[in-house]
């Protein structure tokens, strides 16, 4: 047991290692199959737009480092439904309003916005709210707030394909869902290797390491989406 133990905190680490290190590679954005298929559809798309959301959300190292930040203490299965069911609703809210009513966000300062979460919820593991400013906000409120904006980021994305109004809503709540379904894979996944990493009695000491990392990858991301916005937006 103590070696499979090991083992989940490495993969642990090399994934949170690999999730800051990917941003040129997993490209928060589009894949060049999925853009030549959103500029060619003009019909109802069910599956493949379902596939294009889960392929989304599992390769979406920003929403994906949020989350393991906004689970990584959680220790009742009720907590992180409760959670990420408050996440869920407000990317859902954003996402589809979003499109919907074709509000329009700059792409590098959401996708920045998302990169301060994450450091958001690294420096709140850290417990440097009570620490260093002596209060501690709604995690709760804190969570559905970010999830706001992680919905405008998967918005943007979708924007500047102008896809077709007609119908428009069932591709949108397709894709939605295919994000959930995206989002359940990814967390189970997560929540398997916290479990058992949580049987270590140096979970505390790595839990440290582990959030500063998120804080670090965080920064990162938010560089990364700042440094384009001052070249390209």
């Amino acid at each position: 047991m103590t070696l499979v133990i090991q083992r989940s905190v490495w993969l642990m680490s090399v994934l949170c290692l690999l999730l800051i290190l990917s941003t040129s590679v997993f490209a928060h954005g589009v894949d060049a199959n999925t853009e030549r298929f959103l500029l060619a559809n003009q019909g109802v798309a069910i599956g493949t737009f379902l596939y294009i959301g889960a392929k989304h959300m599992v390769t979406g190292y920003d929403h994906l480092l949020f989350l393991v930040g906004v689970i990584f203490f959680l220790f009742r299965t009720k907590d992180v439904l409760l959670y990420v069911s408050l996440f869920t609703l407000g990317h859902s809210l954003t996402l589809l309003l979003g499109v919907l009513s074709n509000i329009s966000v700059n792409a590098y300062l959401i996708d920045a916005i998302i990169g301060l979460s994450v450091v958001y919820k690294g420096f709140d593991n850290l417990g440097g709210f009570q620490r260093l400013l002596g209060f501690q906000p709604n995690t709760k409120m804190a969570v559905m707030i970010f999830g706001l904006f992680h919905g405008f980021g998967l918005a943007t994305k979708l924007q500047k394909f102008h896809l077709p109004q007609a119908d428009l809503w069932k591709n949108l709540l397709a894709f939605n869902v295919g994000v959930e379904l995206g989002q359940f894979i990814a967390l189970v996944f997560i929540v398997i290797a916290l479990n058992f990493w949580r049987r270590s009695q140096r979970f505390y000491a790595f839990a440290t390491a582990t959030n500063t990392l998120l804080m670090a990858g965080g920064f990162v991301l938010f560089g990364f989406q700042m440094t384009g916005y001052l070249i390209k937006g």
